[in-house]
């Protein structure tokens, strides 16, 4: 979503920058949980306040909210 924005202020169309930056596309939902894991050491939080600042990191590199949620979702599914 950050690489979006910016791209959107210098003034690229719309649907040019939809075209490159499929936001569904499954690689962006593979590399936030390898950057999750890498920053993370891959342990999933234990209270409220650790996730908070896990997901407040993750958002800062521009990944969506569904891309995050997968890391926690499928963790939490398989537990």
């Amino acid at each position: 979503m950050r690489i979006h924005a910016e791209l959107a202020a210098r003034g690229i169309p719309q649907d040019l920058i939809e075209h490159h930056l499929n936001i569904a596309d499954n690689a962006w939902f593979a590399h936030v949980r390898k950057i999750w894991q890498k920053h993370f050491k891959g342990i999933m939080p234990l209270d409220s306040k650790i996730r908070a600042r896990q997901i407040r990191f993750l958002y800062q590199r521009g990944f969506t909210a569904e891309q995050i949620d997968t890391i926690f979702r499928s963790d939490h599914e398989n537990a």
